[in-house]
């Protein structure tokens, strides 16, 4: 007979490193594919690219440890960074924009604290906000979305060329745009009310037009993650039901300002951060209400940045700032010991 236990850290025997990681892989493969249809080849590429960097940074940090290459290489962890990471990168980054983030989340945030398991850090959060911060420019300069305007269609061979330094007579001006949540704080702040922005093209029936199907694809990957117990329940439900909770009091409070909570919720890297980033079971916290608590703060924390901070979403620095207090959360959490009195 098996008891269910929810203290930390239970494995069980079948369920091993590897196989969470590719139920990961296979879950963003919806999201992937509709990021793939809107937005061109350079999202593949950005994808290949991350894994070679990936598996020989990971290759190289554990040979110089004196590890064996095959039984880390084999469990797919530094794949999944790698993805992780990708995904959330313009489909036209500079070759060396990609290297300069995977290195750092794989050398720096995985490696330098003692491998897997011992980081604190989602390691493909901090190679994000590193390169956010170094290269805003390069991070900002999203294609604009295949149906908004008329875009230049990048063929395969076009867009691998800019990606490794050439332009070959493209103008990258007219490809790139802003990205919704950016559109909608820049007009918010000339003063255009919530209404009078989301008339723009660049917005779809719920959020970006583009960016919703990619949405919709990570959120069912990411309801299977749950459906086959891969990824916590509670952290997607309280990131999104705080995100979703905070964003509908401001809007009650002023509707013309402040986006009503489904246009939170869809949009930018919430679902995708919810499902994929947040229920990094290393970095998260791992009681049940600690889970709860520990999602509901990165809500918070995302809506606060998106419209009182200096970024227009604000996943990664969200979900960073609270793994610093997923071990004080578990401490305050833990649950009663059988036997033992309560209070």
């Amino acid at each position: 007979m098996r008891f269910k236990t929810v203290t930390s850290p239970h494995v069980l025997a079948d369920r091993s490193v590897g196989q969470v990681m590719r139920r990961v892989l296979y879950a963003m493969t919806p999201g992937i594919v509709a990021l793939v249809w809107f937005f061109g080849w350079g999202v593949l590429i950005n994808l290949a690219l991350a894994t070679v960097v990936a598996l020989v940074a990971e290759a190289a940090v554990l040979t110089v440890r004196g590890k064996p290459l095959a039984l880390y290489l084999g469990d797919y962890s530094a794949v999944t960074t790698a993805w992780l990471l990708a995904v959330a990168l313009p489909p036209l980054a500079p070759w060396w924009l990609t290297t300069i983030g995977v290195v750092s989340a794989i050398v720096i945030a995985k490696h330098l604290y003692g491998g897997l398991g011992y980081n604190p850090f989602n390691p493909a959060m901090v190679g994000y906000v590193v390169l956010l911060i170094s290269f805003p420019r390069e991070m900002s300069a999203w294609l604009i979305p295949y149906g908004v305007g008329q875009p230049h269609a990048l063929g395969l061979l076009d867009t691998l060329r800019i990606i490794m330094g050439g332009t070959g007579g493209i103008t990258l001006d007219g490809l790139t745009g802003a990205t919704p949540l950016d559109v909608l704080r820049t007009k918010l702040g000339l003063g255009l009310t919530v209404t009078e922005i989301r008339n723009s093209p660049v917005f779809g029936i719920v959020a970006g037009h583009g960016w919703e199907w990619a949405t919709l694809g990570f959120l069912a990957g990411g309801l299977w993650l749950v459906f086959t117990r891969t990824a916590a329940w509670q952290i997607p439900v309280g990131m999104l039901g705080g995100l979703a909770l905070i964003a509908t009091i401001f809007h009650l409070v002023d509707p013309l300002r402040y986006a009503p909570p489904w246009f939170q919720v869809w949009s930018g890297a919430a679902i995708y951060g919810a499902f994929f980033i947040a229920t990094d079971p290393v970095t998260a916290s791992t009681t049940a209400r600690g889970r709860l608590i520990y999602g509901a703060g990165i809500g918070v924390l995302v809506y606060i940045i998106r419209s009182f901070g200096g970024y227009p979403d604000g996943v990664a620095f969200a979900v960073l700032l609270m793994n610093i207090a997923a071990p004080t959360i578990d401490l305050y959490t833990q649950p009663r010991v059988f036997g033992a009195r309560s209070g």
